[in-house]
């Protein structure tokens, strides 16, 4: 299909537009920067391309054009794909603020699950915003940023990316003059320009210092600014429905942000004391700049002179308290400001903030002493006719310094269970310990926990680890290190060592939040036992009493998923929600589930909101904390609208589920055959993956993981070092690199051979009702039809040619799983081919496969070359991580 036969509806012709003018540009980079020949060749393999996908022609030509004799050629040919893709995404991105425009402007109605649309759901099914108000109370919502090499793109790169964004919504404006708006577009111009003149990626591999810049890009700037939107997103939206007067400083905080960030050790040898601490200084270091600067607006704004406003107590005392204490600061403050007291008292907290990120005695010990000063002025304000006269803007500074403290963003710990044990096995001298079976180990545990534990100093990396949050919470607060994951969490004892090493290094009970990671299918099927164990525990209860009895538990999607692919790892996820949440209500404790969801469909990715909507029932409870990573970082949090409608969608999600708005309970029935689904979706999955040692050596050959394994994004290794094969290999690299030679298989394989037999065991009418009553079902077959229409069968032929016999072996079975997948599908969902029921995403799948195919059969050509040369051309490897950059790119998936 040509470009210009998409079916672009009026509503997105803008879109239409904005690509065009943004591939325009393109093609006169290419000219300028690369010369005519190149620029002819990309535009004949873009029509050859096109001609292919169409039918119009064979890929014989287009293959032609895709092979180089010179690797710097190659790599300019799918630089200028991958600049166009770029484009692309990034007019879908202002597309995505233009609309939310259009119905904000819009008097048909507010836009789908906008908290608007949530309330006007909620009050038609008969909820009260007193209900809605209570649930606030404790509403969480909290992201948490992951070091997961996954963003492919240089920082550099994604700023220049943001400014072109800003550029283009400035020209929506229609009221600008036209040579207004051809300066906007030398702008974009000229950051598009620059950005084709910077390497996509760093020659030296990135630390966790540069990886902690990169999230605090998003936090500090972003997320910084977008927060108290949401709060007041929701104090709009229930004066107008509720028809109350809501003040948006009245609402309770809903958000909080955590990252992984220099404190997940699981199997990173370069986290350790040292980036936990220096991670928070550098994010105290930002956070207080972006607080003072607010503070010194605030000063300018806030001029009310005594005599004109009245002024409350509080801020009288402060300022006298202070000025006893801080004379130094008092002699600062300008005589003419001397009857503004709003301004004395924001000097002295300036002062304060300054002598905070000093560690000064002159600063804040508590970021609660910041909030207390903030809320003297905001009382005052209040009292004194100050509502329409400066409250607004305090109480947005008294927002962002709730949620994020002087730490921006809370730290978690992760720590492998084998690790935590060796360092159990240095406190108690037993070189036995890690090998002593789960039972006993719980018995000793519990005997030193309850008798008190005479810990000793040691330098094994996790007492050294936990030893930096103990100090962490002395330098920047309790909030600062909240979370410690035992990753490869498989019995009660693997808790407990966390709980004993947090003790020994003099951490109080109560301060962490130890919670167990079940991360693989069999994991997750043995949650309810390990819980429930734990729950029998003495003492364990009453740790969680500190804890507001809470108990934590985190659902790993990447490592089930590979482990026993999509369908069983979803099942085994859903399931376990659902006997955990029974478990724990009748123990009258409350659980929170932390998503550790990836970026694509194999590692758990799709709509949040969806998700959230088809948990189990009861298992939301208020709360919703999730991962975020690699380039969904970039996609979700880099300009601040779109920011704040997913913010917006997760938080209207939670409140829907926890209220149960059109909640439907699974039936006993759907658990079987969902349960026998995924039985069979999984032996089929296995039996591909591990049943021979040769399909490890297929996927080395049939995928560019020899290329990804060399890619310097990202400070982990790519490996578990303990293991070889795919079993050693991290769930990431495993998706990005099918997702690379376009097989996507982790997204889908399985799921066609089990539907197959489920509809012959209880028929394809069961399964269409099935889908049309149960959102976690629907969405499952969502989920693998988004995966599969970014798969390319007849391209992944190509990559399985590299694997030779092993390819003529393995392919076809694939390929045949490929199509029983999608007649299934569309069997069930009632259509003729995949997307049919999204024509927004299959327009956009549809917009970029015909130009991702030409840097396909270039990274095929690039890899029988590099490889026949013992993988040590490096003009050819950089070509060939070129290429990865750009398919990247185009399918908007890494790992």
């Amino acid at each position: 299909m040509k470009r210009d036969q998409i079916d672009f509806p009026a509503r997105h012709e803008a879109l239409r537009e904005d690509v065009s003018l943004l591939g325009g540009l393109i093609g006169d980079l290419l000219r300028e920067q690369c010369g005519p020949s190149l620029f002819q060749r990309v535009e004949e393999a873009r029509s050859a391309a096109i001609d292919r996908r169409s039918g119009e022609a064979t890929g014989d030509f287009l293959q032609s054009l895709c092979r180089f004799d010179g690797s710097a050629e190659a790599s300019d040919f799918v630089r200028g794909f991958a600049a166009w893709f770029r484009m692309v995404n990034l007019a879908e991105q202002v597309h995505r603020i233009r609309r939310r425009r259009a119905y904000q402007k819009s008097a048909t109605g507010p836009q789908p699950d906008s908290l608007l649309d949530v309330f006007t759901r909620l009050k038609a099914a008969g909820r009260s915003w007193d209900e809605i108000r209570d649930l606030l109370d404790e509403l969480l919502i909290e992201p948490v940023f992951t070091a997961h090499p996954t963003e492919a793109t240089r920082r550099s790169i994604l700023e220049k990316e943001q400014s072109m964004a800003r550029y283009l919504v400035q020209r929506m404006d229609p009221t600008l003059p036209p040579g207004e708006v051809e300066r906007l577009i030398d702008r974009v111009r000229m950051e598009q320009t620059i950005a084709w003149l910077t390497a996509e990626q760093s020659h030296t591999r990135p630390t966790v210092a540069d990886e902690a810049e990169h999230a605090h890009f998003y936090l500090a700037n972003t997320l910084y600014r977008i927060a108290p939107l949401i709060h007041e997103t929701i104090a709009e939206a229930a004066s107008s429905v509720f028809d109350i007067d809501c003040w948006p400083g009245d609402m309770p905080t809903v958000l909080r942000f955590g990252s992984w960030v220099g404190g997940d050790m699981d199997g990173n040898p370069n986290v350790g004391p040292d980036t936990v601490l220096d991670t928070l200084a550098e994010q105290r270091r930002q956070v207080i700049a972006n607080y003072r600067r607010e503070v010194g607006r605030l000063n300018r704004l806030l001029s009310h002179t005594e005599g004109r406003a009245g002024v409350s107590d509080g801020v009288k005392n402060r300022i006298a308290e202070y000025r006893r204490l801080l004379p130094e600061v008092d002699k600062l403050v300008p005589a003419r400001h001397a009857d503004m007291p709003y301004r004395v008292l924001l000097c002295f907290i300036d002062a304060r903030l300054r002598g905070t990120l000093d560690e000064h005695r002159a600063g804040y010990e508590r970021a609660e002493e910041l909030l207390d000063d903030l809320d003297r002025i905001i009382e005052s304000l209040k009292h004194h006719g100050g509502r329409r006269a400066g409250l607004f803007p305090v109480q947005r500074l008294r927002r962002r310094a709730d949620i994020f403290r002087f730490h921006l963003a809370a730290l978690d710990l992760r720590i492998d269970s084998g690790d935590l044990h060796e360092a159990v096995a240095r406190q108690l001298d037993d070189p036995d310990w890690p090998e002593r079976p789960a039972e006993e180990r719980t018995r000793v545990l519990l005997e030193r926990l309850q008798q008190g534990h005479a810990a000793k100093p040691d330098d094994h990396p996790v007492f050294r680890l936990l030893e930096s949050a103990a100090t962490a919470h002395y330098r920047f607060g309790n909030r600062s290190v909240g979370t410690l994951i035992v990753s490869m969490s498989r019995n009660a004892d693997d808790v407990l060592a966390a709980w004993l090493m947090a003790r020994a290094v003099g951490i109080e009970d109560g301060r962490l939040d130890l919670v167990p990671l079940f991360e693989t299918v069999g994991d997750l099927q043995a949650a309810e036992r390990v819980m429930a164990g734990l729950l029998e525990l003495d003492g364990w209860r009453d740790l969680l009493a500190l804890r507001a009895n809470r108990q934590m538990i985190m659902l790993g999607y990447s490592d089930s998923n590979k482990d026993g692919g999509m369908v069983a790892s979803r099942w085994s996820l859903q399931d376990a929600q659902l006997r955990l949440t029974r478990i724990f209500d009748e123990a009258g404790i409350r659980v929170v589930f932390f998503h550790g969801r990836g970026g694509t469909i194999g590692r758990g990715g799709g709509k949040t909101h969806s998700a959230v909507l088809a948990a189990p029932p009861g298992s939301v409870a208020g709360r919703l904390r999730m991962t975020e990573q690699g380039e969904v970082i970039h996609r979700k949090y880099a300009l601040r609208a779109i920011a704040t409608r997913n913010l917006e969608q997760a938080t209207g999600a939670v409140i829907q589920a926890t209220l149960g708005l059109d909640c439907q309970p699974e039936r006993g029935a759907d658990r079987q055959i969902m349960s026998r689904l995924a039985e069979l979706a999984r032996g089929a999955y296995r039996e591909l993956v591990y049943g021979s040692q040769d399909f490890s050596d297929y996927f080395r050959s049939a995928t560019p993981i020899d290329v990804i394994e060399r890619m310097r994004i990202g400070s982990r290794p790519a490996s578990r070092q303990k293991k070889t094969g795919i079993e050693g290999l991290r769930a990431i690299p495993w998706v990005f690199a099918w997702g690379q030679s376009r097989h996507s298989l982790p997204g889908w394989y399985g799921l066609g051979s089990g539907l197959e037999r489920v509809i012959d065991e209880v028929g394809l009418g069961t399964l269409r009702e099935l889908n049309q009553r149960w959102l976690f079902f629907a969405n499952l077959l969502q989920d693998a039809e988004m995966a599969m229409a970014k798969s390319d069968m007849d391209i992944s032929r190509h990559y399985a040619g590299l694997a030779g016999e092993l390819g003529e072996r393995f392919f076809p079975a694939i390929e045949a799983e490929f199509d029983r997948t999608e007649a299934m599908i569309c069997a069930i969902r009632e259509q003729d081919s995949l997307l049919e029921r999204d024509p927004t995403l299959k327009r956009s799948i549809l917009l970029r496969n015909p130009y991702i195919d030409p840097m396909s059969f270039a990274q095929v050509d690039l890899l029988v070359r590099w490889r026949a040369g013992n993988r040590e051309d490096r003009t050819l490897e950089q070509a060939l991580i070129t290429s990865v950059h750009g398919i990247a790119q185009g399918l908007q998936n890494t790992g």
